[in-house]
């Protein structure tokens, strides 16, 4: 049998797997210091993206909310924002309007392509008008 630390490491590295951090997972001090067999585990606390994204992963989208994909149809690069009818509703990075994408034309986005196109977004928001 496993200790409740071997336990919370595993589910570390689950989320980690699916791009879920939840900042505060530990043993509670409390229940760990006691006579009981197994201490309980603290979730703790995390913002609304990472309760979204993590609500998305239980509910079984793919992609989870929050992930930065490619369109292997026209490669945009975009953040998957929702699920519905069958399409994934994905974001461009750069700004702009949504579009559906049938899942299976959806890739895992470099992070240096991410990163790069929000650099751009960056950029031309502190563009000065002439």
């Amino acid at each position: 049998m496993r200790t409740t630390e071997e336990v919370v490491e595993t589910l570390r590295e689950a989320l980690k797997g699916v791009g879920v951090v939840l900042p505060s997972l530990c043993v509670d001090p409390v229940t760990g210091a006691g006579d009981e067999p197994f201490a309980l585990v603290e979730l703790g606390r995390c913002n609304v993206r990472v309760a979204e994204r993590l609500a998305s992963v239980v509910r079984g989208e793919r992609p989870p909310l929050g992930t930065y994909v490619t369109d292997a149809r026209d490669g945009r690069i975009g953040e998957v924002r929702g699920h519905v009818g069958g399409v994934v509703q994905v974001r461009p990075v750069v700004g702009g309007r949504e579009w559906d994408c049938p899942p299976e034309s959806l890739e895992p986005a470099p992070p240096e392509e991410v990163l790069r196109a929000q650099v751009r977004r960056v950029n031309g928001a502190r563009r000065m008008p002439c």
